[in-house]
């Protein structure tokens, strides 16, 4: 069901939102839907009449890429409603119906040192049967890279001849991410400190991941999503998004 499910949650974002077509909304399970963005009500107002309204604005939506693992879609999204934004989305299946959401929101930032954008860069899939492997190295760059700040053992993980960066405070030379990783602000404390790994979602050579952290003192919700060749990482996107104190939570779910 794969690619059905992928049909279905790219007419959900693009024609639920663009149009406000209440047919695309029916892959929504309302009675079960769980919400993980803390500023998104939950009951209030059914998701058909919430994209009625949307409609009315005349956002545009663009589907970047999207990927499929297991009962997961997540995808790659610009969104432009009053500002321009890159958004990490992830559902959850039950079935036919989707039944669960995360998301990560970053305002739309100017192209890096590298000259390239939050956006640009490969879109398909390849090497499916790699998934996990790949899914594993992930996991492992993430623990020993950036929640261990230890950037000796970045040659381990990157393609250090051939590598495209996305994000904008980084560059095509790795050297960019070291010294993210050493830097400190006044008190001694990282100014960029990834805390905890809560999911992995992976489709062959894309893997994205869901961290937990701080930057500058801010709590702060990481989104990453890297492709692979070779078991090397020679891709990388990313959203970084503050999170709101708990007590302006527009519902209880969590974050992640």
């Amino acid at each position: 069901m794969s690619e059905q499910r992928k049909q279905w949650i790219h007419d959900l974002l693009k024609k639920g939102i663009e149009h406000g077509d209440a047919e695309a909304v029916k892959v929504v399970d309302e009675t079960q839907y769980k919400q993980h963005n803390p500023m998104t009500k939950e009951g209030d107002v059914g998701l058909a009449e919430l994209f009625a309204k949307l409609a009315k604005t005349n956002p545009h939506v663009e589907i970047l890429r999207i990927f499929s693992d297991g009962d997961y879609v997540f995808a790659h999204t610009e969104y432009d409603f009053s500002s321009v934004k890159i958004c990490f989305e992830v559902f959850r299946f039950e079935g036919d119906k989707t039944v669960e959401h995360w998301d990560n929101l970053e305002l739309k930032q100017p192209s890096n040192a590298s000259d390239r954008s939050m956006i640009d860069g490969a879109t398909e899939a390849a090497d499916l049967e790699k998934t996990e492997s790949n899914r594993e190295t992930i996991i492992n760059l993430v623990n020993q890279v950036l929640v261990d700040q230890n950037p000796d053992v970045i040659p381990l993980f990157f393609n250090t001849t051939d590598y495209k960066e996305h994000s904008p405070e980084l560059s095509d030379d790795l050297d960019s991410l070291k010294h993210a990783l050493l830097k400190s602000q006044p008190d001694g404390s990282p100014y960029v400190h990834y805390q905890t790994l809560h999911r992995t979602f992976a489709e062959g050579n894309f893997v994205l991941t869901a961290c937990e952290g701080l930057r500058a003192g801010v709590h702060i919700a990481f989104y990453d999503l890297f492709r692979l060749e070779d078991g090397k990482v020679v891709e990388h996107w990313d959203t970084v998004e503050e999170i709101p104190p708990r007590e302006i939570w527009n519902n209880q779910n969590g974050k992640f």
